[in-house]
């Protein structure tokens, strides 16, 4: 039985570039893949047939003696004829799937310990205005008594018989080839007959260690600050990464939204209506703010440059005070004939225009 066209089996065109192979390819062999079609051998047929041809037209030296000269050009030169099944799968699959299917990419991979993460509480000020923190966390430093080897002293470590120091395995499974970690060695490549009794074999021994970390101005909540290698250790490997989640703890006089910071202040009745000054707080002191006669409550005043910041943007938002006017209280008798005598001395008109404005709306609904 002849074989198909290569073209015709991807059903591309033959001026089709490696972008539109790939894309062809990828289809066919999500389509007819072996895993998705167990115990069909039709769909294991198309998806070598596939691949054969990705393989051939993919290959710039392999399509143009396709081209001139179809499949009998390409025999012998690891495409079509008895040659394809010298063609390495995982050479395929690692350029089209990554490390799906345990390609060749992920044996390149150097061993790396897991990142972890330390969660980290911030005051609203060390948020703002940045902060130099010290944190301490569970870690590993190399054993003194094997010198980081995890072999007794007079001893070393084996090269792993069963991978015969690769740190992976190769395993057939039908067509594909499948690399996995040895388990054998854990991947390190060695192993320990006579391990190092302080450590266990492990080649490192526990301990506390205390990080500085620089909180940069500007950070809030769900923010990250990421310390290099300070993750968890990984024997003969790389150690991971160490992330501090910021977390900034309510403040029971500021909110903060985005780079403003809102507050709210009382005043007093008579700095309400003659004027006067207060003293705010801001994250780095007090100051005064002046208050204009005749202040109602809800208004606010914007102080500039005392809000918060941004993590890469220094330049600070506004702090926003709203003031309440305070009623006092507890007046003697003395004080409350002075104030009623005020109090009669006022127009409701004229010194009290929302008050009137109110009563005259609220008279309609009576109509």
């Amino acid at each position: 039985m002849s074989k198909r066209d290569y073209y015709e089996t991807l059903e591309v065109s033959r001026d089709a570039s490696s972008a539109e192979l790939k894309k062809a390819f990828k289809k066919k062999a999500m389509k007819f893949h072996p895993d998705r079609n167990p115990d069909d051998p039709e769909a294991d047929a198309k998806f070598k047939e596939a691949a054969e041809a990705y393989e051939v037209l993919n290959d710039p030296q392999k399509k143009s003696a396709y081209d001139q000269f179809g499949h009998s050009g390409v025999e012998g030169m690891g495409g079509g004829g008895q040659g394809f099944n010298d063609v390495n799968i995982n050479d395929i699959f690692g350029d089209i799937f990554g490390d799906v299917f345990g390609t060749r990419s992920s044996s390149r991979r150097s061993r790396r310990g897991s990142d972890l993460q330390y969660n980290l509480d911030l005051s609203l000020k060390e948020a703002v205005l940045g902060a130099q923190k010290k944190i301490k966390i569970p870690s590993h430093k190399s054993c003194i008594d094997c010198d980081g080897s995890g072999a007794a002293r007079g001893s070393s470590p084996s090269v792993c018989s069963n991978c015969n120091g690769a740190g992976q395995v190769r395993l057939q499974q039908g067509f594909f080839s499948v690399q996995q970690t040895c388990s054998a060695c854990s991947g390190s490549g060695q192993t320990i007959k006579d391990p190092c009794k302080p450590c266990r074999g492990l080649g490192a021994t526990k301990e506390n260690k205390t990080l500085s970390v620089n909180i940069p101005a500007g950070v809030d909540n769900g923010d990250k600050v990421r310390l290099t290698g300070e993750g968890e250790w990984e024997k003969g490997g790389q150690s991971g990464d160490l992330y501090v989640a910021i977390r900034v703890i309510d403040n029971p006089i500021f909110e903060r939204e985005g780079k403003d910071l809102y507050l709210e202040a009382p005043i007093p009745f008579e700095i309400s209506i003659i004027g006067g000054a207060i003293k705010i707080p801001t994250l780095e002191g007090s100051l005064s703010l002046k208050i204009p006669p005749q202040t109602q409550t809800g208004k606010i005043f914007r102080v500039k440059g005392k809000g918060a910041a941004v993590v890469r943007n220094s330049r600070r938002g506004d702090l926003l005070c709203r003031v309440i006017v305070e009623t006092p209280s507890s007046l003697d008798r003395k004080q409350s004939k002075l104030l009623k005598e005020f109090t009669d001395s006022l127009s409701q008109s004229k010194n009290y225009p929302g008050t009137e404005s109110f009563s005259k709306a609220a008279d309609k609904f009576k109509e």
